[in-house]
Formats: C-alpha cells, sequence, structure tokens
C-alpha cells in the first residue's frame, strides 16, 4: 500500500491510497469540503479514518453515503457532513482534551482523537461501549478513553475538558457538562424533544454560556437517569 505524505501535525496520519481511501476522499470533497468545512486539519482527519470499519458490515458498502447508518441497539452513526461540522465548531487544538457523550461506533471518537490530545468517550449502552473500545483499540486510536456510564453526568475525575460534544439530544443542557467545561472551551450539543431538535454551539466566558443556534438537526435522544 502506498501512502501520502503526512502534514506536520503529530496527531495526524498519512492517509492511504486504496480503493476506501479513494471514495473517503470523494466523500470529505463532496460532502464537506464543497458544503463550507474549510479547515485543512479537519478535512484531513476525516480522509484518514476508516469510516467504512465503523458500521455493521452489511452497510459497508453504504459507509460514505451522505446519510446516517442505523447501528444495533437503536443507534446511529452520524451523517458525515455532521461529523465535519461539529468537529469543525470546535476549533480544536493538538493539546485539547475532549469529552465526548455517546460514543456509538466510535467514528466520531476517532476522528476527534487525529486532532486533539486526548478524547474521553463515554457510551451508556454496554454492549455498543465494549465493542466501540474494542474497535478503537484494534485500529489504533490509543489517546481514545472509553467507558461505559451515563453522559449526563461527565467524566468528572478527568475534568476540565477543553471541548465537549455531544452526539445525543437531551432536552435541555446537563449542568454537569457545563461545569466541566473549562473556561473559553466549546460544546457542540443537540438540544430538543425527539424528533427535530437544534444543534447548539456554548461557549464558556466569565463562568457563563454564550448559546449559538447553527442548524435543526435529528439525532436519539440522550438516556440515563434524569432522561
Amino acid at each position: 500500500m502506498r501512502w501520502k505524505t503526512v502534514m506536520s501535525n503529530p496527531n495526524l496520519q498519512a492517509v492511504p491510497e486504496d480503493a476506501c481511501a479513494r471514495v473517503r476522499q470523494r466523500m470529505v470533497r463532496e460532502q464537506i469540503q464543497d458544503r463550507g468545512i474549510r479547515d485543512e486539519r479537519v478535512l484531513h482527519a476525516m480522509r484518514c479514518v476508516p469510516r467504512e470499519q465503523f458500521v455493521p458490515d452489511h452497510l459497508r458498502d453504504e459507509a460514505h453515503d451522505d446519510c446516517a447508518l442505523p447501528l444495533e441497539h437503536g443507534q446511529t452513526i452520524s451523517q458525515p457532513f455532521i461529523v465535519g461540522f461539529m468537529t469543525d465548531a470546535l476549533e480544536l487544538r493538538p493539546e485539547d482534551r475532549v469529552l465526548e457523550i455517546g460514543t456509538g461506533c466510535g467514528y466520531q471518537a476517532a476522528v476527534l482523537s487525529l486532532l486533539a490530545k486526548d478524547v474521553y468517550s463515554i457510551e451508556i449502552v454496554e454492549p455498543l461501549a465494549k465493542e466501540a473500545a474494542a474497535r478503537l483499540q484494534r485500529l489504533g486510536y490509543t489517546n481514545v478513553h472509553t467507558r461505559c456510564g451515563d453522559g449526563r453526568l461527565g467524566w468528572q475525575e478527568e475534568a476540565p475538558f477543553d471541548a465537549v460534544i455531544v452526539t445525543c439530544a437531551p432536552e435541555e443542557v446537563p449542568t454537569p457538562l457545563v461545569a466541566q467545561l473549562r473556561e473559553g472551551g466549546r460544546m457542540m450539543i443537540p438540544v430538543g424533544a425527539p424528533g427535530v431538535q437544534e444543534l447548539l454551539l456554548l461557549t464558556k466566558e466569565d463562568g457563563e454560556l454564550r448559546q449559538f443556534k447553527t442548524m435543526q438537526v435529528r439525532f436519539v435522544p440522550m438516556t440515563g437517569e434524569d432522561a
């Protein structure tokens, strides 16, 4: 297998030149870059992560389609554009520590891991949590730390975080996640009742949140004690 020259950032990998990689490059160009995502680090990370490895075997031919795909246990892997949009909005730096709520199959965590120092990801569905942890380890994403638990509570012992990303929708922003976001940090979170939610960008300034609505989305509901 031939490899393209890697970018200078140590967190980023080289892009393999194989058939799946060419499909991913087209996915990134047509679904993400052409829709306005310009951060080359985000685009490069999404070219690198083998999305086809994160979907059920019978859906691998559809892994790069412009849509969300179903996983087991009623969960989904998000549409590629949504992954790119949310990742881009976090404006991650190589030294950042990121909290992800909703590991799912591990795809979003893998993308984040190429842009940040460490990713702490929580999944409430135990079989998914175990499968994602094994998959991430097998694929070499060693800076992703996973646990099974209630994402509403965050990961207090590892707080504060420079960024928080939530891939399931609560009806309001959980207070513990706000408390665990570092001053100056950014959070991307879908908020609303099951159905259509608002995807919010939250920034923490002087201990308070500033809120920006970005788009309407459809995520699986957040579950847990207070759901």
